[in-house]
Protein backbone atom coordinates (compact mmCIF):
# COMPACT_ATOMS: atom_id res chain seq x y z
CA UNK A 1 0.00 0.00 0.00
CA UNK A 2 3.29 2.16 -0.73
CA UNK A 3 2.31 5.76 -1.80
CA UNK A 4 -0.89 8.08 -0.51
CA UNK A 5 -4.48 6.96 -0.15
CA UNK A 6 -8.02 8.95 -0.08
CA UNK A 7 -9.85 8.51 3.12
CA UNK A 8 -12.88 9.51 4.67
CA UNK A 9 -12.51 11.70 7.55
CA UNK A 10 -14.65 14.46 9.45
CA UNK A 11 -12.95 18.05 8.95
CA UNK A 12 -13.04 20.78 11.18
CA UNK A 13 -12.67 23.99 8.75
CA UNK A 14 -13.89 26.28 11.29
CA UNK A 15 -14.05 26.38 14.97
CA UNK A 16 -17.88 26.14 16.75
CA UNK A 17 -19.39 24.78 13.01
CA UNK A 18 -20.38 21.02 12.03
CA UNK A 19 -17.39 18.98 10.93
CA UNK A 20 -17.60 17.91 7.53
CA UNK A 21 -17.35 14.64 5.97
CA UNK A 22 -15.17 14.91 3.30
CA UNK A 23 -12.38 13.07 1.07
CA UNK A 24 -8.68 13.75 2.81
CA UNK A 25 -5.03 12.63 1.49
CA UNK A 26 -3.35 10.12 3.48
CA UNK A 27 0.82 10.00 3.30
CA UNK A 28 2.49 7.20 3.51
CA UNK A 29 4.62 6.49 6.79
CA UNK A 30 7.88 7.64 7.12
CA UNK A 31 10.82 6.22 9.47
CA UNK A 32 9.05 5.19 12.55
CA UNK A 33 5.67 5.83 11.92
CA UNK A 34 2.57 3.52 11.30
CA UNK A 35 -0.66 3.58 9.40
CA UNK A 36 -3.60 2.62 11.12
CA UNK A 37 -6.75 2.06 9.90
CA UNK A 38 -9.05 3.03 12.30
CA UNK A 39 -11.59 0.43 13.52
CA UNK A 40 -13.38 2.67 16.26
CA UNK A 41 -12.80 6.19 17.74
CA UNK A 42 -14.42 7.51 20.99
CA UNK A 43 -16.25 11.15 21.02
CA UNK A 44 -14.40 12.73 23.68
CA UNK A 45 -14.94 15.92 25.66
CA UNK A 46 -11.44 17.01 24.68
CA UNK A 47 -12.12 16.22 21.12
CA UNK A 48 -15.41 19.10 21.70
CA UNK A 49 -13.14 21.13 23.64
CA UNK A 50 -10.99 21.76 20.40
CA UNK A 51 -14.24 21.46 18.11
CA UNK A 52 -15.49 24.94 19.95
CA UNK A 53 -12.05 26.66 19.77
CA UNK A 54 -10.89 25.92 22.87
CA UNK A 55 -8.51 23.77 23.43
CA UNK A 56 -4.10 24.81 23.68
CA UNK A 57 -3.39 21.96 21.08
CA UNK A 58 -5.58 22.35 18.37
CA UNK A 59 -5.73 25.76 17.21
CA UNK A 60 -5.58 26.26 13.49
CA UNK A 61 -7.91 24.76 11.01
CA UNK A 62 -8.50 22.49 9.05
CA UNK A 63 -7.87 19.77 11.75
CA UNK A 64 -8.68 16.55 11.90
CA UNK A 65 -9.97 15.29 15.46
CA UNK A 66 -10.27 12.03 17.66
CA UNK A 67 -7.84 10.39 19.37
CA UNK A 68 -9.66 7.37 21.56
CA UNK A 69 -8.98 4.93 18.96
CA UNK A 70 -7.84 1.59 17.77
CA UNK A 71 -7.48 -0.10 14.79
CA UNK A 72 -5.61 -2.73 12.53
CA UNK A 73 -1.94 -1.98 10.75
CA UNK A 74 -2.03 -1.50 7.24
CA UNK A 75 1.89 -0.47 6.67
CA UNK A 76 4.53 0.80 8.36
CA UNK A 77 7.32 2.74 7.70
CA UNK A 78 11.44 2.38 7.60
CA UNK A 79 12.76 1.05 10.87
CA UNK A 80 9.07 0.00 12.14
CA UNK A 81 10.17 -3.50 14.10
CA UNK A 82 6.83 -3.82 17.18
CA UNK A 83 4.20 -3.67 14.90
CA UNK A 84 3.74 -5.33 11.12
CA UNK A 85 0.74 -4.96 9.00
CA UNK A 86 -2.14 -6.44 10.21
CA UNK A 87 -1.91 -6.64 14.12
CA UNK A 88 -4.61 -5.50 16.07
CA UNK A 89 -3.66 -2.10 18.17
CA UNK A 90 -4.88 0.63 20.61
CA UNK A 91 -3.13 3.70 20.33
CA UNK A 92 -2.06 5.18 23.07
CA UNK A 93 -2.44 9.53 23.57
CA UNK A 94 1.05 9.56 24.69
CA UNK A 95 4.23 7.75 22.17
CA UNK A 96 6.93 8.33 24.65
CA UNK A 97 10.50 9.08 23.26
CA UNK A 98 12.08 7.02 25.88
CA UNK A 99 15.06 9.01 26.17
CA UNK A 100 14.26 12.51 27.87
CA UNK A 101 14.17 13.24 31.54
CA UNK A 102 10.85 12.14 32.60
CA UNK A 103 11.05 8.84 30.57
CA UNK A 104 14.11 7.55 32.09
CA UNK A 105 12.38 8.32 35.10
CA UNK A 106 9.22 6.22 34.54
CA UNK A 107 7.12 9.18 33.86
CA UNK A 108 6.42 8.56 30.33
CA UNK A 109 3.07 10.56 30.50
CA UNK A 110 5.56 13.92 30.93
CA UNK A 111 7.55 13.02 28.17
CA UNK A 112 9.62 16.01 27.09
CA UNK A 113 11.22 14.65 24.21
CA UNK A 114 10.94 16.63 20.54
CA UNK A 115 8.58 14.12 19.15
CA UNK A 116 5.93 14.31 21.53
CA UNK A 117 6.00 17.37 22.22
CA UNK A 118 5.48 17.95 17.99
CA UNK A 119 3.00 15.28 18.31
CA UNK A 120 0.73 17.25 21.01
CA UNK A 121 0.75 20.10 18.44
CA UNK A 122 -0.34 17.47 15.76
CA UNK A 123 2.91 17.55 13.56
CA UNK A 124 4.93 14.55 13.16
CA UNK A 125 8.35 13.74 14.53
CA UNK A 126 9.82 15.93 11.34
CA UNK A 127 7.47 18.76 12.28
CA UNK A 128 5.19 17.71 9.00
CA UNK A 129 1.84 16.41 9.03
CA UNK A 130 1.03 13.01 6.90
CA UNK A 131 -2.68 14.70 6.43
CA UNK A 132 -4.01 17.11 3.48
CA UNK A 133 -7.53 18.25 2.71
CA UNK A 134 -7.74 19.72 -0.83
CA UNK A 135 -4.42 20.91 -1.41
CA UNK A 136 -4.15 22.60 2.85
CA UNK A 137 -1.94 20.28 5.38
CA UNK A 138 -4.59 19.65 8.41
CA UNK A 139 -3.06 18.72 11.67
CA UNK A 140 -4.90 15.42 13.49
CA UNK A 141 -5.78 15.60 17.31
CA UNK A 142 -2.31 15.13 19.35
CA UNK A 143 -0.61 13.45 16.96
CA UNK A 144 -3.53 10.85 15.67
CA UNK A 145 -6.89 12.38 14.34
CA UNK A 146 -8.63 9.33 14.74
CA UNK A 147 -12.01 10.85 13.02
CA UNK A 148 -10.67 9.43 9.67
CA UNK A 149 -10.67 6.08 7.90
CA UNK A 150 -6.74 6.06 8.21
CA UNK A 151 -4.25 7.53 10.76
CA UNK A 152 -0.65 7.75 10.80
CA UNK A 153 1.36 7.43 14.12
CA UNK A 154 4.36 7.30 15.71
CA UNK A 155 5.63 3.73 16.60
CA UNK A 156 5.48 4.21 20.45
CA UNK A 157 1.93 5.27 20.17
CA UNK A 158 0.77 1.58 18.50
CA UNK A 159 0.31 -1.30 21.71
CA UNK A 160 -0.56 -4.53 19.95
CA UNK A 161 -3.22 -6.63 21.57
CA UNK A 162 -4.63 -9.70 20.48
CA UNK A 163 -6.56 -10.06 17.40
CA UNK A 164 -10.03 -11.59 18.75
CA UNK A 165 -10.54 -8.36 21.09
CA UNK A 166 -13.35 -6.13 20.11
CA UNK A 167 -11.70 -3.12 18.77
CA UNK A 168 -14.95 -1.04 19.37
CA UNK A 169 -14.64 -1.37 23.17
CA UNK A 170 -10.80 -1.32 23.33
CA UNK A 171 -10.45 2.10 21.87
CA UNK A 172 -12.37 3.45 24.99
CA UNK A 173 -8.95 2.18 27.07
CA UNK A 174 -6.93 4.60 24.80
CA UNK A 175 -8.92 7.79 26.85
CA UNK A 176 -11.66 7.31 29.26
CA UNK A 177 -10.64 4.05 31.01
CA UNK A 178 -6.90 4.75 31.27
CA UNK A 179 -7.46 8.21 32.40
CA UNK A 180 -10.29 7.44 35.08
CA UNK A 181 -8.37 3.87 36.74
CA UNK A 182 -4.85 6.01 36.05
CA UNK A 183 -6.11 8.84 38.26
CA UNK A 184 -6.92 5.93 41.19
CA UNK A 185 -4.40 3.41 40.45
CA UNK A 186 -1.09 5.88 39.48
CA UNK A 187 -2.01 8.74 40.56
CA UNK A 188 -3.63 9.15 43.83
CA UNK A 189 -2.61 5.59 44.64
CA UNK A 190 -5.83 4.54 46.47
CA UNK A 191 -5.47 2.25 49.11
CA UNK A 192 -7.87 -0.81 49.99
CA UNK A 193 -10.88 -0.16 52.69
CA UNK A 194 -10.91 3.61 51.78
CA UNK A 195 -13.31 6.17 51.07
CA UNK A 196 -13.50 7.64 47.59
CA UNK A 197 -15.83 10.56 46.16
CA UNK A 198 -16.26 11.23 42.59
CA UNK A 199 -17.58 14.31 41.12
CA UNK A 200 -18.98 13.71 37.26
CA UNK A 201 -20.26 10.38 36.30
CA UNK A 202 -19.59 10.59 32.82
CA UNK A 203 -17.09 8.54 30.29
CA UNK A 204 -14.21 9.42 32.42
CA UNK A 205 -16.17 9.65 35.57
CA UNK A 206 -17.51 6.04 35.54
CA UNK A 207 -13.86 4.99 34.91
CA UNK A 208 -12.47 6.39 38.06
CA UNK A 209 -15.50 4.34 39.78
CA UNK A 210 -14.20 1.14 38.17
CA UNK A 211 -10.59 2.51 39.09
CA UNK A 212 -11.76 2.67 43.28
CA UNK A 213 -13.53 -0.78 42.76
CA UNK A 214 -10.39 -2.24 41.62
CA UNK A 215 -8.07 -0.44 44.45
CA UNK A 216 -10.67 -2.03 46.71
CA UNK A 217 -11.95 1.20 47.96
CA UNK A 218 -15.19 0.47 50.17
CA UNK A 219 -17.13 3.46 50.20
CA UNK A 220 -17.35 5.16 46.33
CA UNK A 221 -19.48 7.98 46.50
CA UNK A 222 -20.65 8.96 43.12
CA UNK A 223 -22.23 12.76 42.77
CA UNK A 224 -23.24 14.26 39.21
CA UNK A 225 -26.27 16.65 38.50
CA UNK A 226 -27.94 14.23 36.14
CA UNK A 227 -29.49 11.15 37.19
CA UNK A 228 -29.58 9.05 34.97
CA UNK A 229 -25.15 9.42 35.10
CA UNK A 230 -25.93 8.52 39.04
CA UNK A 231 -27.22 5.35 37.86
CA UNK A 232 -24.80 4.11 35.58
CA UNK A 233 -22.30 4.81 38.40
CA UNK A 234 -24.36 2.30 40.42
CA UNK A 235 -24.04 -0.25 37.92
CA UNK A 236 -20.28 0.29 38.01
CA UNK A 237 -19.81 0.02 41.76
CA UNK A 238 -20.97 2.84 43.56
CA UNK A 239 -21.78 2.52 47.15
CA UNK A 240 -23.69 5.75 47.13
CA UNK A 241 -24.99 8.89 45.06
CA UNK A 242 -25.78 12.38 45.39
CA UNK A 243 -27.17 15.18 43.31
CA UNK A 244 -24.09 17.47 43.40
CA UNK A 245 -25.46 20.78 45.44
CA UNK A 246 -23.51 21.07 48.70
CA UNK A 247 -21.06 18.34 48.19
CA UNK A 248 -19.43 19.10 51.59
CA UNK A 249 -22.28 18.89 53.53
CA UNK A 250 -23.82 15.99 51.35
CA UNK A 251 -20.47 14.20 51.69
CA UNK A 252 -20.62 14.68 55.06
CA UNK A 253 -23.85 13.09 55.85
CA UNK A 254 -22.19 9.77 54.51
CA UNK A 255 -18.68 9.83 55.43
CA UNK A 256 -18.04 11.52 58.59
CA UNK A 257 -15.69 14.38 58.31
CA UNK A 258 -15.04 13.58 54.51
CA UNK A 259 -13.64 10.75 52.35
CA UNK A 260 -10.03 10.04 51.94
CA UNK A 261 -9.69 10.77 47.88
CA UNK A 262 -11.89 13.04 45.50
CA UNK A 263 -11.53 12.92 42.16
CA UNK A 264 -13.02 16.20 40.14
CA UNK A 265 -13.95 14.85 36.84
CA UNK A 266 -15.90 18.01 35.58
CA UNK A 267 -13.45 20.62 34.96
CA UNK A 268 -15.18 22.90 36.48
CA UNK A 269 -12.96 25.25 38.82
CA UNK A 270 -15.94 25.89 40.88
CA UNK A 271 -16.86 22.07 41.66
CA UNK A 272 -13.03 21.70 42.17
CA UNK A 273 -12.74 23.52 45.23
CA UNK A 274 -16.01 21.81 46.42
CA UNK A 275 -14.95 18.35 45.92
CA UNK A 276 -11.51 19.51 47.82
CA UNK A 277 -13.31 20.61 50.70
CA UNK A 278 -15.29 16.93 50.89
CA UNK A 279 -12.14 15.46 51.59
CA UNK A 280 -11.17 14.96 55.61
CA UNK A 281 -7.63 16.06 57.29
CA UNK A 282 -4.97 14.27 55.58
CA UNK A 283 -7.60 13.33 51.89
CA UNK A 284 -6.41 13.93 48.66
CA UNK A 285 -7.79 15.48 45.89
CA UNK A 286 -7.43 14.98 41.93
CA UNK A 287 -8.10 17.03 39.31
CA UNK A 288 -9.25 14.85 36.29
CA UNK A 289 -10.81 17.12 34.41
CA UNK A 290 -9.06 19.94 32.89
CA UNK A 291 -10.42 23.31 33.27
CA UNK A 292 -10.51 26.61 30.93
CA UNK A 293 -7.08 28.24 30.45
CA UNK A 294 -7.20 31.37 32.29
CA UNK A 295 -9.52 30.43 35.53
CA UNK A 296 -8.36 30.98 38.97
CA UNK A 297 -8.98 28.11 41.81
CA UNK A 298 -10.05 29.58 45.04
CA UNK A 299 -9.06 27.31 48.27
CA UNK A 300 -9.57 28.54 51.59
CA UNK A 301 -5.59 28.36 52.52
CA UNK A 302 -6.26 27.31 56.23
CA UNK A 303 -7.34 24.08 54.68
CA UNK A 304 -4.15 22.98 53.36
CA UNK A 305 -2.66 22.44 56.92
CA UNK A 306 -4.69 19.58 57.17
CA UNK A 307 -1.86 18.27 55.08
CA UNK A 308 -4.50 17.90 52.41
CA UNK A 309 -3.42 17.38 48.83
CA UNK A 310 -4.42 18.68 45.60
CA UNK A 311 -3.14 16.93 42.14
CA UNK A 312 -3.21 17.01 38.67
CA UNK A 313 -3.60 14.04 35.91
CA UNK A 314 -3.05 13.81 32.66
CA UNK A 315 -4.45 10.95 30.81
CA UNK A 316 -3.88 9.28 34.27
CA UNK A 317 -0.27 9.65 34.26
CA UNK A 318 -0.01 5.90 32.54
CA UNK A 319 2.72 3.90 31.09
CA UNK A 320 0.73 3.26 27.71
CA UNK A 321 2.60 -0.68 27.12
CA UNK A 322 2.02 -1.43 30.67
CA UNK A 323 -1.22 -0.37 31.58
CA UNK A 324 -3.30 -0.54 28.19
CA UNK A 325 -2.59 -4.40 28.14
CA UNK A 326 -3.35 -4.58 31.94
CA UNK A 327 -6.73 -2.68 31.12
CA UNK A 328 -7.45 -5.40 28.17
CA UNK A 329 -6.55 -8.02 30.90
CA UNK A 330 -8.80 -6.98 33.24
CA UNK A 331 -11.73 -6.59 30.64
CA UNK A 332 -11.10 -10.22 29.81
CA UNK A 333 -11.39 -11.49 33.35
CA UNK A 334 -14.99 -9.22 33.85
CA UNK A 335 -13.31 -7.14 36.65
CA UNK A 336 -13.34 -4.44 34.21
CA UNK A 337 -16.64 -3.23 32.15
CA UNK A 338 -16.13 -1.81 28.72
CA UNK A 339 -19.19 -2.56 26.75
CA UNK A 340 -21.66 -0.76 29.51
CA UNK A 341 -19.87 2.52 28.68
CA UNK A 342 -20.76 2.38 24.83
CA UNK A 343 -24.02 4.15 24.70
CA UNK A 344 -24.30 4.16 21.10
CA UNK A 345 -22.20 3.33 18.35
CA UNK A 346 -22.23 5.53 14.86
CA UNK A 347 -21.07 5.73 11.65
CA UNK A 348 -18.68 8.58 10.41
CA UNK A 349 -21.18 10.61 8.60
CA UNK A 350 -23.52 10.91 12.19
CA UNK A 351 -20.23 12.23 13.88
CA UNK A 352 -22.50 15.78 14.31
CA UNK A 353 -25.53 13.85 16.29
CA UNK A 354 -23.30 11.81 18.33
CA UNK A 355 -21.31 15.50 19.08
CA UNK A 356 -24.90 16.56 20.41
CA UNK A 357 -25.34 13.55 22.59
CA UNK A 358 -22.39 14.22 24.17
CA UNK A 359 -23.19 17.25 24.41
CA UNK A 360 -26.50 17.33 26.10
CA UNK A 361 -25.27 14.54 28.90
CA UNK A 362 -27.15 11.96 27.11
CA UNK A 363 -24.53 9.27 27.18
CA UNK A 364 -21.64 7.91 28.70
CA UNK A 365 -19.68 7.57 25.12
CA UNK A 366 -20.73 7.62 21.84
CA UNK A 367 -18.52 5.67 19.33
CA UNK A 368 -17.51 6.16 16.26
CA UNK A 369 -17.41 2.85 13.58
CA UNK A 370 -15.40 2.07 10.82
CA UNK A 371 -16.55 -0.84 8.21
Amino acid sequence: MAGDLTARAAVVREFGAPMEITDIRVSAPQSGEVLVKIAASGVCGSDIKALDGHSPVARQPPLVLGHESAGVVAEVGPGVTSVRPGDHVIIAMNGPCGRCRNCSRAQVHLCSGPARLNAIMGLMADGTTRLTVGDVPARPMIGIGSFAEYAVVGEAACVKVSADAPLDLLALTACAVVTGVGAVLNTAQVEAGSSVLVVGCGGVGLNVVQGAVLAGATTIVAADVVPAKLKLAEEFGATHTVLAEDLPAQVGEIVRGGTDYAFDVTGNVDVLAKTFAATQPGGTTVMVGSPPAGRPLSIAPQTLFASRRLMGTQGGDAVPRRDLPMLVDLHRRGRLNLAGLVSERVPLEKINDAVDHVRGGAVARSVIVFD
